[in-house]
């Protein structure tokens, strides 16, 4: 396997070392000759199999077995995996020869950068200019499985570069040394805005952040103190929490990237409710008018009217469905007002799936679809329940009806990709309560 020993490699705790596989366990017997036990909850084709020692459980996933270790390991994260092999295949064929090279900023047990390695840079070919892979975990602990999990890449065109360094250490030093990654994956636990500006300044012109938080309770209104502290922003409670969160993360992404004198694209942003995860392209400069994306959100706590203003046109909010004086905004943000998605990338990544069969599971496809049907706009969002409960209705209404309807009265309609059960619309509250009626039926 080819080495990597450029200046953002000097400050390593370890030199650069070459893969070798490594023979199993001593009395253990091949994972592929064992039965596998499928995981509960896990994907269609993620399963643990049995254990070759009392402490090694192996994975497989894709193209890739692995020891997963001891360490935090989600099967049912699949989907954001499959995400980013799709990424790193993408930037292959955009990039052509030209260089490429990637990061696993906290690598774990290494199944992504195995992925990337047997999967996405398989499908590129002979095509593909010289990639690089950094392979990043501070625990030192990990280094021994994280070398025989990599194993598998050696005798591919993968230069690969294992370090044991702290996220932010790593980064600063990239940055110094003029050392800029292509992809870089940073799945933090917790709020990562911490280590944004350090990642974006790392990130390539054109390069694609894909990040991962697991602090579900300030972004989403269950503490409002957290969220000023750590998005500067207020967060109240909403129907659409799990967006709400994303926009706040998005819009602490743009912040940084314009400190910088860039831009920002969001690609892919999805959440399970635990995990908020988004993909960006960080562009040289910012495109026309991007900061108006930044902005408000209101819903009044009384009717559930919902309204949305630029800072850049703030003005006194308008009366709600409650009548003039009578309702209650509660107000989140500054957030992003701009699109989720990019329907184009998430189309060309759906392509790439017939050459990687392997590479994208069933549910992770059935996201990507959903999310290519919803850019993220308008900004509105209405839960089809909560509309049934205001009308008293028996049950909610259908949402492909509810959407049908509502494009046939003249508005922009389209069921949401991030949440179930929730019509996206720029139709005002009293347009869309009458077509749920007419649907439902009438009030009880």
């Amino acid at each position: 396997m080819q080495q990597y020993e450029g200046p953002a490699i000097a400050g390593a705790k370890h030199p650069p070392v070459t893969l070798q596989s490594l023979p199993l366990p001593e009395g253990s017997v091949s994972p592929i000759a064992q039965p596998p036990i499928c995981l509960r909850g896990s994907l269609e084709s993620g399963c643990i199999h049995g254990r070759l020692s009392q402490n090694i459980t192996h994975y497989r996933e894709g193209a890739a077995q692995l020891e997963l270790g001891n360490g935090f390991f989600r099967p049912d994260s699949r989907p954001s995996r499959d995400l980013s092999v799709l990424l790193a295949a993408w930037q292959l064929q955009q990039r052509g020869e030209r260089p490429c090279r990637w990061l696993d900023l906290m690598a774990g047990c290494g199944i992504r950068s195995l992925r990337w390695g047997l999967e996405a840079l398989s499908t590129a070919g002979a095509s593909a200019g010289p990639v690089t892979l950094t392979v990043n975990d501070a625990d030192e602990g990990r280094d021994d499985l994280l070398r025989r999990n990599l194993a598998a890449l050696e005798g591919t065109t993968l230069a690969v570069q294992l370090q044991q360094q702290p996220a932010e250490v790593l980064l600063r030093r990239a940055y110094l040394e003029k050392q800029h990654f292509d992809l870089i994956d940073l799945d933090a636990f917790g709020c990562p805005n911490a280590l944004l500006q350090a990642a974006l300044q790392a990130l390539a012109f054109g390069g694609v952040l894909l990040l991962a938080s697991t602090d579900g309770r300030s972004p989403t209104g269950h503490d409002r103190p957290a969220a000023v502290r750590r998005f500067g922003a207020s967060a109240r409670a909403h129907p659409a929490s799990w967006e709400l969160a994303l926009r706040l993360q998005l819009a602490a992404l743009a912040r940084e990237a314009w400190m910088l004198g860039r831009g920002l694209e969001p690609l892919v942003c999805f959440s399970d409710g635990r995990t908020f995860r988004l993909a960006v392209r960080l562009t040289q400069r910012a495109a026309p008018h991007e900061e108006r994306q930044l902005g408000l959100v209101a819903r009044c706590e009384v009717c559930g009217d919902q309204a949305q203003q630029s800072l850049l046109k703030l003005q006194g909010w308008p009366a709600c469905g409650c009548g003039l004086g009578q309702g209650r905004w509660a107000v989140s943000g500054p957030l992003w007002l701009g699109p989720l998605q990019s329907p184009l990338v998430i189309g060309q990544l759906l392509a790439l799936t017939d050459r990687m069969e392997a590479t994208l599971a069933p549910a992770g496809r059935r996201l990507l679809q959903r999310l290519q049907h919803d850019p993220g706009l308008p900004v509105s969002c209405w839960s089809t329940a909560e509309l049934a409960r205001r009308l008293q209705l028996p049950g909610p209404p259908g949402l492909t009806e509810l959407v049908d309807a509502l494009r046939a009265s003249g508005h922009q309609a389209c069921a949401s990709g991030v949440m179930a059960g929730q019509v996206r619309t720029d139709a005002p509250l009293d347009s869309l309560l009458q077509s749920c009626r007419n649907l439902g039926g009438k009030d009880r």
